[in-house]
């Protein structure tokens, strides 16, 4: 599988657009379920071993194959901002029908938090209007992940 990494940047008339960062070939052929995802999100951007708080994208087609990756956001200790603009601005972009959010706890508590369960509701409830299913939000502690999906967020 290939695994593509971007960002965005403005352009001179101010537009966003995506511009990749790099590509690389990952033996995991894909990511359909929740531990597929935390083991390329460890052996990609080693998310379980962090000292900050950070939130990554993952833009997908139907077949939850993925089009694009994105760091969305780096905070501090204990959080990091979140906005539902930042996340369907870059969906759009690359076309995505379907994603994943993924974040790490620095603490190595993988346990959701109330501001956790309050963005995932967000992102949910946007992604219902935009018609991009959220597929699953994953927290990646220590040795150990939360699945929203296997815990039937709704």
């Amino acid at each position: 599988m290939r695994i593509t990494r971007y960002t965005t940047e403005l352009t001179d008339d101010k537009i966003t657009s995506v511009v990749k960062e790099n590509s690389s070939n990952y033996e995991i052929s894909n990511l359909n379920c929740p531990e597929n995802i935390v083991r390329m999100m460890n052996d990609v951007f080693h998310a379980g071993r962090k000292a900050e708080e950070y939130v990554w994208l993952i833009a997908a087609n139907t077949k939850m194959k993925p089009i694009g990756l994105f760091e969305l956001t780096h905070g501090s200790v204990n959080a990091s901002q979140l906005g539902s603009r930042e996340v369907f601005v870059r969906l759009c972009l690359l076309g995505a029908s379907s994603f994943v959010v993924v974040h790490n706890h620095p603490s190595g508590d993988s346990s959701p938090s109330i501001d956790d369960n309050a963005t995932t509701k967000r992102l949910k409830s946007a992604a219902d209007i935009m018609g991009i299913p959220l597929v699953d939000h994953i927290i990646i502690g220590d040795s150990a992940f939360y699945s929203y999906a296997e815990h039937n967020f709704s």
